[in-house]
């Protein structure tokens, strides 16, 4: 038995050395593992994160934005000031917004983007530029490659796990985390924590109650043997290995999910970090910050611990496509009342997350980046609330091989496009950035499909030096 446990790791690190020589292995790696936050429906840069004395100033007059403006909707009013006070955080001093206070705790851990540009104004083109770095469905989210070049830190849970929000999807769905073209056990696994079955279909449904677990594995080899047999006859479709890969992945996550996603093994001082410390049997039928608090922390506790236990990427959203009024960030018609609740319970969510993986000793290798689909005009759109921006927008990341405290690229004085218009920052940037924290050259990790090396920045992107600590 030892003699077998040796070779199957030394042909584990057999594989990990090749992976090492690589072409796309081109720098030594500050982080791991990766989580990216996503707030569905475009939250406004101008009330969270990027300060402007001018709208404050000229609040209310007539719009002038120096040229032609195509508006998504009718979102050119008024200047339109921010709906929260600004103040300082941190030693280095970064103006955040009243309604992310708990984000000051950790504003020196923070690097600010606030020159991000988008290419299109709709939220499904949009959502899929950030997951994807394309603006049609077709191709593989971030997760998905960081699962295809680094491979798996753990044998009993996915890679790459996605953790909806619980009300539904955002744009686009599960086309924003799917493998597309690459082996589809890359494909990010949907879980969604607290709730009475967090991974769909993992165990039998309780009307099959009488399978017994003897009966199950032998049928898992039954089914294992006759796809074998299926997949020798055709060699080079990696489908059904995939499938097969699957199904073994189920089979050891049956053990390990449950332990991985029970909260309430968490001790009082850390459930009370999150927020976590009173939780209501339901809520009011109007939605408040503590419920979207204990929503966005419980999956960012999830997180920390499926990071802990070998997930290599996770994806956290907040908001969804549907429902009104809105639960989403798309606050056409009213910012206060739509960013309010979202806003807090997303600020403490992330920030206990990056002083829990602080304390743990695991930020230094792990990478965090905050994001939305484009951001929200400066001009006002029916008094309360902002149209579409894709012109310019916010995002920040802390962790693995960051520089904290720090702000790379401005806005200009409404926050309407990048102060710098020929050099502003775009999500190919972003995500070549986090390639090379991981340790990969981002134009040598590539997949060769329909006769095209293609590859997660297309043909784009910089490493955004200002940020590497």
């Amino acid at each position: 038995m030892g003699g077998v446990a040796l070779a199957s790791l030394l042909a584990r690190d057999r594989e990990l050395d090749a992976s090492e020589r690589h072409p796309a292995f081109a720098f030594a790696p500050k982080a791991k593992r990766v989580v990216q936050l996503f707030m569905a429906g475009a939250a406004s840069h101008l009330d969270l994160f990027d300060y402007k004395p001018a709208l404050i100033k000229h609040h209310g007059k007539a719009s002038d934005f120096g040229e032609p403006v195509e508006a998504f909707q009718n979102g050119l009013g008024p200047w339109l000031q921010p709906f929260w006070k600004f103040q300082p955080y941190g030693a280095c001093g970064k103006m955040l917004s009243e309604v992310v206070a708990p984000l000051g705790a950790v504003a020196d851990d923070l690097a600010f983007v606030h020159n991000m540009v988008g290419k299109s104004g709709v939220h499904s083109q949009a959502t899929f530029l950030q997951t994807t770095g394309f603006l049609l469905p077709g191709f593989p989210g971030m997760g998905c490659w960081v699962s295809y070049g680094l491979g798996s830190l753990n044998e009993n849970l996915p890679t790459f796990v996605v953790l909806p929000d619980h009300r539904g999807f955002a744009s686009n769905g599960v086309k924003n985390w799917d493998s597309a073209f690459l082996p589809s056990q890359h494909a990010g696994t949907i879980i969604y924590p607290g709730s009475e079955t967090p991974i769909a279909d993992l165990f039998p449904h309780r009307v099959g109650a009488y399978v017994r677990r003897e009966g199950e594995r032998a049928a898992q080899r039954l089914m294992e043997r006759f796809n074998r047999q299926h997949a020798a006859e055709r060699p080079g479709d990696q489908r059904l290995d995939a499938r097969i890969r699957g199904y073994e992945l189920a089979a050891r996550m049956q053990l390990a999910a449950p332990e991985a996603l029970d909260l309430k093994d968490e001790p009082a001082h850390v459930l009370r970090l999150y927020g976590l410390d009173h939780v209501p049997d339901s809520w009011p039928k109007e939605i408040n910050d503590a419920e979207e608090t204990v929503h966005f922390s419980q999956k960012c506790l999830a997180a920390r611990r499926l990071l802990e236990r070998g997930v290599r990427f996770v994806q956290i959203w907040s908001g969804n496509d549907n429902g009104f009024p809105r639960r989403n960030w798309d606050s056409h018609e009213d910012i206060h009342r739509d960013h309010g609740p979202l806003s807090l319970g997303m600020a403490r969510g992330a920030a206990a997350l990056i002083q829990d993986l602080k304390l743990r000793g695991m930020l230094d290798d792990t990478l965090i980046l905050w994001t939305t689909e484009f951001g929200r005009m400066p001009s006002s759109q029916g008094g309360k609330g902002r149209d579409h921006n894709p012109y310019v927008f916010t995002n920040w990341l802390c962790g693995g091989g960051i520089k904290g405290g720090v702000t790379v690229g401005e806005s200009d004085q409404w926050g309407y496009k990048p102060l710098d218009r020929d050099h502003p920052t775009q999500v190919y940037d972003i995500h070549a950035t986090i390639l090379r924290l991981l340790g990969i050259d981002h134009t040598r990790l590539t997949w060769r499909n329909n006769g095209i090396d293609r590859r997660l920045t297309d043909v784009h992107g910089h490493v955004i030096e200002g940020l590497l600590a």
